[in-house]
């Protein structure tokens, strides 16, 4: 599960992002967020409303998932922002861990939350040219 220091507390907070904060959609969620400079590191929410889901143990999951995701990617994400992920379907309970993660991560790297790949390290495979002689 993630920190309580990384969660949002009251409405309060939530309001600033929803008007001020710009937004990514991914097919069944969407990212709202925005830059917090007032903090040190980040902070999420996630909302599973009762139109998605009437289950409370439904609605829980799909939290409970998307939690672990960012918790896990928490060390790619540069800045203190704000993140909150809006949930618009109950398949996300039920849909693969590897596709879920890539929506999730997708989204925050499209919101430029994720450090960039030079920052990681680069990977990829260089290939050389052979020459004749």
């Amino acid at each position: 599960m993630i920190a309580g220091t990384h969660r949002f507390h009251g409405r309060n907070s939530l309001r600033y992002v929803y008007q001020q904060g710009k937004t990514v959609r991914a097919g069944e969620l969407a990212l709202r967020f925005a830059y917090n400079n007032r903090i040190t590191s980040y902070r999420v929410a996630v909302v599973v409303s009762r139109k998605v889901s009437k289950s409370a143990v439904i609605r829980n999951r799909i939290r409970r998932r998307i939690y672990e995701i960012v918790r896990s990617a928490a060390a790619d994400i540069t800045d203190p922002y704000d993140l909150i992920f809006t949930v618009y379907d109950e398949a996300l309970a039920e849909k693969p861990h590897v596709l879920l993660r890539k929506n999730i991560v997708g989204c925050l790297a499209r919101a430029g939350v994720l450090k960039s790949p030079s920052d990681r390290g680069s990977h990829a495979i260089i290939e050389q040219k052979e020459t004749k002689k």
